[in-house]
C-alpha cells in the first residue's frame, strides 16, 4: 500500500519521452535492451543529425557570397593600385621628359618643377603605397629625394594648407614603411629618414598624434633583436635629426611626444655618447620629466610588476639622468620636485637589480662562470655607462644638492624653519629609495644627506640649516610624532590601519608623508651621533652661525633629544607590545610581499607556526614604500633608541626614571610572565627543530653583500632548488619570530628595550633565567645532587667534568682539559689543585674550590702582565682584547719561516682564537654560578657584549658599531687627534692624510722578551678602496674619522672579540646579555660600586665552630665586638673587608643573600696575637676569638690593609 493512497489501487501510467532507462533494477548490459528504447534513441540521433545538416546547408551560401565579396574586393583594390602604380611611374617619366634634360633612369636627383606637381604625386602616391610592395618601398625613396630637392630648392616644404593631409598621410606610410628599409641600403635608408625629418619640421602638431609610432620605428630601425644599438655608422646623423624634429618644436601635445621619446628611444641600449648629447642638448628635459612623470607603456600599471623588462629599465633610468644633468639647470629648475619624484618610482622598480649588480664588473662575473653559467646570466654586471650614471645619484654633490633646493619660509617660534611637508616628503621617499637600492652605500648616503642643508631667509641674514635640523622640524610638527609622543597606543592605527583601534586614523596619502619623513630622519639621525662627539651633542648651539662646526651646528637641543626619546620609546614600545595586532597576524594572510613586487615568483610561500595557527609569511608595509617593512622599522627605532640610551649612560643628560616605562607593566608579576614566556621561547625553539637560534642571520656585513648577490654554485635546475628551499627556510624563520613576538612581549622588550624596566628587576629576570636553565639541563639547581645522579647513571660524562690543575699552570691546564666541554661547562665541575711537587691538595669542593679557580683562572688569562698577551689595558687599566695578537701571531709564524697555508700555520692561530673563545666561556661561568671577580672591562668591549643580543628584531641596526666617542676607551690621544682634525679650521689636506692606516705589531713568544732593540714592524691597510691614492679633505673627513673609529674598534679586534663573544655566548644566552647596558655587566661581573650593606651582610652571615648561634638566637660575644667594629668602619675599609673574605671588593647586585658561597666566619683559636685569616674559595673569615673590642679592631685593620690572606696564619 502507498503512503498518499487516494482511494484506487491502480499504478498511474507513467510516459517516458527521453528513451532512458528510469528502472533502478533493471538490466543495464546493451544486450538486454529492449528494441523499443534502441529505436528511440536511433530516431532521435537521426533527427538531430539531419537538423544539424540543415544548419550547415544555411550557412553555406552567405559563407560563399562573403568569400567571393572579400576577393572580388581585394582584386578591385589590387588592380586599381596597379593601374596607380602604372599612373604614378608614367607622370614620373613624363615630368622628367617634359624637362628634356634628364634620362628616365636618374629621376632620383630632379626636383619636381612645380608645387602641383609634386603634391599630385604625393596624393597619388600615399592612395596606393605598402609596406609588403618592395616596389613601393623603390617609388618612396625616389619620392623622398625628389621632394627633399624640391623643399630645398623652394626653401619650404609646404606650400599651403592643401599640402596637410597629404603630407600627413606620407608621414605615416613611411612610419610604417621605415622597418623595412632596415634591410636595404645605407642610401635609402639615409633619404627615408631625412625625409621623416623634413615632415616632422613641417608637421610637428599634426606628427605629435602619433609620435609612439614615429618612434616606436625609429627605435626598431636603431636597435637589434636584443635592444640594442645596432645603427650603421653612415646613417647616425640622419637617424639623430629625425628624433630632434619632433622634441625642438614647442608644442601643446609635447608631454606625448616626449612620451613616446621615452617609452621608444630610450629603451634602446648603448646608443653612442655623442647621438646622446646632441639629443638631450635639442630636448627640454621639463617636457621629457612631465613626460616620464606618467606611466610609459612597459612600466606598471600597464604591465604588473614582475613583467617589467629588467634589462630595458636600468637604460631608461640611465638616459634620463643623463639628459637631466647635461640639460641647463636654470631652464630646469621647476622641475626638481617631479625628477626627484620620478626618480624613487623608477629606482624602487630597480631596487633588487641594483643592489644585486650595482657593485658586479666584468670580472666578478666571471669568476663563477665555468660553475653556475645561470648565475652570470641571472645577474650580470651593469654596462658601464649605466652603473656610472647609478652612481652618479649618490655622489656627494647630488646628494647635498638635494636640500638645496628645498625651500624653508622663515618662522622663528621654530628655529626659523617650518618644512614644506610635501617637499619634505618627496626628499625623504628619494633618499630612502636609494637606501634600498644602494644597501652597501648607505652609510656613505646618509653622511652626504648630512652633509645637505636648506636655506632660512629672513630680514636680517640668510642662513642655512643642517639636513638633520630640517627633517627633525618637518618631523616633529607632524600629527604622527605628536600623536605617539602623548600616547604609545595611538602609534597602533597609524602602523595598520586596519586594526580595530579607529581612532586617529589619517587618510592614507598624509600618513604615508608623514611617516615617510619620520623614516628618513630615523636614518639620518644614527650617523649625526656616530660623528658627534659628547661635548658637541651636550654643547650644540642652538642657533645655525656659520662660524660654528658643522656637527655642533647639526647638534639638536637636549630638550628635542628628550622630547625625541619620548616619541621613541611610545613607538617602540607600542612595536613590541603590541606586535601582533600592529602586523595584522590574525588578519589573513597576505600573499604579497617586496619579492612580489619587484619580480620574485617564489614570493609566496606560506607556513604556520607550530600551533597550526596562520601566520603572515610576509612582514607588512609601511608608509606607502613596497620595502620599508615593520620589521625593518622596528630594528631602526631600537637601534636609535639604543644609541641615544648608550650616549646617556656614558654621560648623563636626561633624568634618572626617564627611560623606564614601569607605568605599562604589572610590575610584581612582571619577572614570573617573563620567566614563562622564556619558557614558552624554548618549547617554541625546540618544535622547530633545526631552524633555532643558531641559524640566524648573520649581522656580518660581508654574509649580507653575499646575501644580496646571491652567487649560488650549480645549474638553473640546481640553482632554482636552492633559491626555493632558502626561501621556505628564511619562511620558517620569519614564521618563528612573528609568532614569538606575539607570544612573549615582555621578552622582546627585555632583550631589545632593557632600559624599559628597573636593573634591580632585570637582575632577578636574569637570576631566574639561568636557574631555568639549570633545570632544563640538570633537572635539579644542587650540584651535588647532580653529581650523585650523573655517577650512578652516566660516570663517562661525569669524568669529563673533572680536571687536575696545577696552581703554577692554571690556565694552560683549564683549557687543555675543560675546552672540548663546550657548552657542557655549564654544569658543575670537580676541580684538583695539584701543588709544585705533584701532590693533589685534599679538600672537598662545596662550591669553594670551584670559587678559587674561577677566580685564579681570571686573574690569571686577564693579567695584562702574566705572559699571555691576550688582553691589554687601557690608560685607566681596564681590559680589552688585544687588538694585535692574532696579526702578531701569524708574523712570529711567517718569521719562523712557516708557510701561511701550512696546517701548522692554521692550526696555531686557531689555537689562539680558541683561547680567547675558552676565557668568554670561563666569564660566562662565573656569570652562570654568580661568581663575582675583579675583574674590569673597557666599556666599550662590554658594549659589544650588550649589543649581541637583541637580534630578534633589531640585528644589524641595534648591533655594536664603533664610533669617535668609544675610541675615548681605547687610545686616549688617537680620540683627541682625530677630536681635532673633525674641529680643524684650515685645510685638512695640507695635513697629508690618506686614507690609509698603519699598524705596529711587536711580534714575540712573550712580551717579557722585547727589549728596546727590537723594531716594531708596521702594517698598513687601506680604509677603503685605493685609500692610500685618496686625500682627507675639508669634505671626507668625516668618513676618514669614521673609518678610523670602525678600524680600531670593530675591523681589527674583530677575530679575537668574535672568539671571545662566541665562548661567552656558550654558556650565557647573548639574548640575556643584551638586557644589560655596558657598565650594568660589568656590576653583573665584580659586583656594584656602592657602598656595601653591612647590616645585609649581618643578617646573611653563617656561624661555624665556637660562633655557631644558640638556641636563643643570640651571637656570640666575639661577633658582637666584631659587628660593633666593623660598622665603624669608613666605606673604604669595609670594601677591604669584603674583598679579604670573598676576593672582590664589591656586594653581589641583589645583596649578600645572592653570594655564592655564603659569607661565614667560624673561630681561629684562642689567640690573641693571631691575626684573622680567610679562605676566599669558600669565603670565610677565620677570627680568633679576641676578648678585647681594641685589639679585634687592630688585628682586623691589619689583615684587611695588608692584601695578604693565609700567610698571615
Amino acid at each position: 500500500m502507498y503512503p498518499s493512497f487516494t482511494g484506487s489501487a491502480r499504478r498511474p501510467r507513467q510516459v517516458n519521452l527521453s528513451g532512458r532507462n528510469t528502472n533502478p533494477f533493471a538490466a543495464t548490459a546493451a544486450s538486454k535492451q529492449s528494441s523499443s528504447t534502441q529505436s528511440t534513441q536511433h530516431t532521435v540521433a537521426h533527427a538531430q543529425a539531419e537538423r544539424m545538416q540543415r544548419h550547415q546547408e544555411r550557412l553555406r551560401p552567405p559563407a560563399a557570397r562573403n568569400i567571393q565579396r572579400t576577393w572580388r574586393g581585394y582584386r578591385s583594390r589590387r588592380q586599381t593600385n596597379d593601374a596607380w602604380r602604372q599612373e604614378w611611374d608614367l607622370r614620373e617619366v613624363a615630368l622628367a621628359t617634359a624637362e628634356g634634360r634628364r634620362p628616365p633612369s636618374s629621376l632620383d636627383s630632379v626636383p619636381y618643377n612645380n608645387g602641383e606637381d609634386c603634391l599630385a604625386q604625393i596624393s597619388l602616391l600615399v592612395h596606393f603605397a605598402s609596406p609588403r610592395e618592395q616596389s613601393d618601398g623603390d617609388r618612396l625613396v625616389l619620392l623622398a629625394r625628389r621632394y627633399s630637392s624640391f623643399a630645398r630648392r623652394t626653401g619650404s616644404a609646404a606650400v599651403s594648407d592643401a599640402w596637410t593631409f597629404p603630407l600627413l598621410r606620407l608621414a605615416k606610410l613611411t612610419v610604417s614603411m621605415l622597418g623595412a628599409f632596415k634591410s636595404r641600403t645605407n642610401s635609402d635608408l639615409s633619404v627615408v629618414m631625412e625625409l621623416l625629418s623634413t615632415l616632422a619640421a613641417t608637421l610637428p602638431q599634426q606628427m605629435a598624434t602619433f609620435s609612439m609610432q614615429y618612434f616606436e620605428a625609429l627605435r626598431a630601425v636603431a636597435s637589434d633583436s636584443g635592444g640594442m644599438y645596432s645603427l650603421r655608422a653612415p646613417i647616425h646623423g640622419q637617424w639623430e635629426d629625425a628624433i630632434i624634429a619632433l622634441l625642438r618644436p614647442t608644442l601643446p601635445k609635447a608631454e606625448i611626444v616626449y612620451r613616446g621619446f621615452a617609452s621608444q628611444i630610450l629603451r634602446i641600449a648603448a646608443i653612442p655618447q655623442d647621438s646622446l648629447l646632441r639629443i638631450s642638448s635639442a630636448s627640454r628635459v621639463r617636457d621629457l620629466t612631465l613626460a616620464m612623470a606618467g606611466p610609459l607603456p612597459f612600466t606598471p600599471p600597464n604591465v604588473s610588476p614582475h613583467s617589467i623588462n629588467h634589462e630595458q629599465l636600468p637604460w631608461l633610468v640611465a638616459y634620463f639622468v643623463y639628459f637631466y644633468r647635461t640639460a641647463n639647470p636654470f631652464q630646469e629648475r621647476s622641475s626638481d620636485n617631479l625628477y626627484v619624484r620620478i626618480l624613487s618610482r623608477y629606482i624602487s622598480f630597480l631596487a633588487v637589480d641594483i643592489a644585486a649588480r650595482i657593485d658586479r664588473t666584468a670580472d666578478t662575473s666571471t669568476i663563477h662562470s665555468d660553475e653556475s653559467t645561470s648565475t652570470s646570466v641571472s645577474n650580470p654586471p651593469f654596462p658601464p655607462f649605466v652603473r656610472n650614471e647609478l652612481l652618479g645619484l649618490i655622489s656627494q654633490e647630488h646628494i647635498s644638492g638635494l636640500l638645496a633646493k628645498a625651500a624653508a619660509s622663515a618662522d622663528l617660534k621654530s628655529e626659523g624653519l617650518t618644512a614644506r611637508s610635501e617637499q619634505a616628503s618627496e626628499l625623504a621617499v628619494y633618499a630612502l629609495t636609494l637606501l634600498r637600492a644602494f644597501p652597501r652605500k648607505g652609510d656613505e648616503i646618509r653622511m652626504w644627506l648630512y652633509f645637505g642643508s636648506t636655506s632660512r631667509k629672513d630680514t636680517r641674514s640668510e642662513s642655512t640649516i643642517p639636513a638633520i635640523k630640517y627633517y627633525y622640524s618637518a618631523a616633529n610638527q607632524t600629527s604622527i610624532y605628536k600623536l605617539v609622543r602623548s600616547d604609545p597606543n595611538h602609534a597602533v592605527p597609524l602602523l595598520n590601519p586596519g586594526s580595530r583601534r579607529r581612532a586617529n586614523v589619517l587618510p592614507p596619502p598624509d600618513r604615508d608623508e608623514q611617516w615617510q619623513v619620520i623614516l628618513l630622519f630615523l636614518e639620518l639621525y644614527p650617523i649625526v651621533l656616530k660623528v658627534m662627539d659628547d661635548e658637541d651633542f651636550l654643547n650644540g648651539a642652538v642657533s645655525t652661525s656659520n662660524t660654528e662646526s658643522w656637527t655642533r651646528r647639526s647638534a639638536l637641543g637636549l630638550d628635542q633629544v628628550r622630547d625625541l626619546t619620548v616619541f621613541l620609546k611610545n613607538l617602540a614600545f607600542s612595536m613590541y607590545w603590541n606586535a601582533p595586532e600592529i602586523a595584522g597576524v590574525d588578519e589573513p594572510e597576505n600573499k604579497s610581499s617586496i619579492a612580489a613586487y619587484f619580480g620574485g615568483d617564489l614570493a609566496a610561500l606560506s607556513d604556520n607556526h607550530p600551533d597550526g595557527k596562520p601566520v603572515r609569511s610576509q612582514d607588512a608595509t609601511i608608509a606607502g614604500l613596497p620595502w620599508m617593512t615593520l620589521r625593518y622599522m622596528k630594528g631602526m627605532v631600537t637601534g636609535l633608541l639604543r644609541m641615544i640610551y648608550e650616549r646617556d649612560s656614558r654621560r648623563k643628560f636626561l633624568p634618572g626614571d626617564h627611560w623606564l616605562m614601569t607605568q605599562w607593566f604589572e610590575m610584581d608579576r612582571f619577572v614570573p610572565a617573563v620567566v614563562q614566556e622564556e619558557e614558552e621561547k624554548h618549547k617554541i625553539q625546540d618544535s622547530y627543530g633545526a631552524d633555532g637560534d643558531g641559524e640566524e642571520e648573520d649581522s656580518n656585513d660581508e654574509v649580507e653583500e653575499e646575501e644580496v648577490r646571491d652567487i649560488l654554485v650549480g645549474t638553473q635546475r640546481t640553482q632554482q632548488v636552492r633559491n626555493i628551499e632558502r626561501l621556505r627556510r628564511q619562511q620558517r624563520k620569519a614564521s618563528r619570530r612573528k609568532y614569538l613576538e606575539s607570544v612573549t612581549p615582555r621578552l622582546e622588550i627585555l632583550q631589545n628595550m632593557p632600559f624599559f624596566i628597573p636593573f634591580s628587576t632585570r637582575v632577578q629576570a636574569f637570576r631566574q633565567f639561568v636557574m631555568l636553565d639549570q633545570l632544563r639541563r640538570r633537572r635539579t639547581t644542587d650540584p651535588d645532587l647532580w653529581r650523585f645522579d650523573m655517577m650512578n647513571s652516566n660516570p663517562t660524562h661525569m669524568g669529563r667534568h673533572k680536571a687536575r690543575v696545577h696552581r703554577d699552570s692554571i690556565f694552560d691546564d683549564a683549557f687543555e682539559q675543560y675546552y672540548s666541554l663546550g657548552e657542557g661547562l655549564k654544569e658543575p665541575i670537580q676541580i684538583a689543585f695539584v701543588d709544585q711537587f705533584d701532590t693533589v691538595e685534599e679538600g672537598i669542593d662545596g662550591g669553594g674550590v670551584t670559587k678559587e679557580f674561577l677566580t685564579s683562572v681570571t686573574s690569571e688569562a686577564f693579567n695584562s702582565m702574566n705572559g699571555l698577551d691576550m688582553f691589554v689595558e687601557n690608560d685607566q687599566h681596564l681590559l680589552y682584547p688585544n687588538p694585535t695578537a692574532l696579526d702578531e701571531r701569524k708574523e712570529l709564524l711567517r718569521q719562523a719561516g712557516e708557510a701561511e697555508g701550512s696546517p701548522y700555520y692554521h692550526e696555531s692561530t686557531r689555537d689562539l682564537l680558541r683561547r680567547f673563545e675558552f676565557m668568554g666561556r670561563i666569564i660566562g661561568k662565573c656569570l652562570y654560578e654568580g661568581i663575582l671577580v675583579d675583574i674590569h672591562f673597557a666599556p666599550f668591549f662590554l658594549l659589544k657584549w650588550a649589543l649581541t643580543g637583541g637580534h630578534n628584531s633589531a640585528s644589524r641596526e641595534s648591533s655594536y658599531h664603533g664610533n669617535l666617542n668609544d675610541l675615548r676607551d681605547l687610545d686616549e690621544a688617537l680620540y683627541q687627534g682625530l677630536l681635532q682634525l673633525k674641529n680643524y679650521p684650515g685645510d685638512v689636506e695640507s695635513m697629508g692624510l690618506t686614507f690609509e692606516v698603519t699598524d705596529t705589531l711587536f711580534p714575540s713568544d712573550r712580551p717579557s722578551s722585547y727589549h728596546p732593540s727590537q723594531a716594531p714592524i708596521a702594517r698598513s691597510r687601506e680604509l677603503i678602496p685605493n685609500g692610500s691614492n685618496t686625500p682627507v679633505t675639508n669634505k671626507n673627513r668625516l668618513v676618514y674619522i669614521t673609518n678610523i673609529a670602525r678600524h680600531r674598534l670593530s675591523v681589527q679586534p674583530h677575530h679575537q672579540t668574535s672568539a671571545f663573544l662566541r665562548g661567552l655566548g656558550t654558556i650565557i644566552d647573548p639574548a640575556w646579555l643584551s638586557m644589560f647596558n655596558q657598565h650594568e655587566l660589568q656590576t653583573l661581573i665584580s659586583g656594584t660600586d656602592s657602598a656595601p650593606d653591612m647590616d645585609d651582610l649581618r643578617r646573611h652571615t653563617l656561624y661555624g665552630g665556637l660562633y655557631v648561634l644558640g638556641d636563643d638566637g643570640r651571637e656570640h660575644p666575639t661577633i658582637r665586638l666584631f659587628w660593633a667594629t666593623v660598622l665603624a668602619f669608613d666605606m673604604d675599609d669595609k670594601m677591604k673587608l669584603i674583598k679579604f673574605v670573598t676576593s672582590t671588593p664589591r656586594a653581589p647586585l641583589l645583596g649578600f643573600g645572592n653570594l655564592n658561597p655564603k659569607f661565614s666566619i667560624r673561630d681561629g683559636g684562642n689567640d690573641q696575637s693571631r691575626l684573622p685569616t680567610t679562605s676566599t674559595c669558600v669565603n670565610l673569615l677565620k677570627l680568633p676569638v679576641y676578648q678585647d673590642g681594641a685589639v679585634l679592631k687592630e688585628r682586623l685593620l691589619y689583615s684587611i690593609r695588608s692584601g695578604a690572606g693565609f700567610n698571615l696564619s
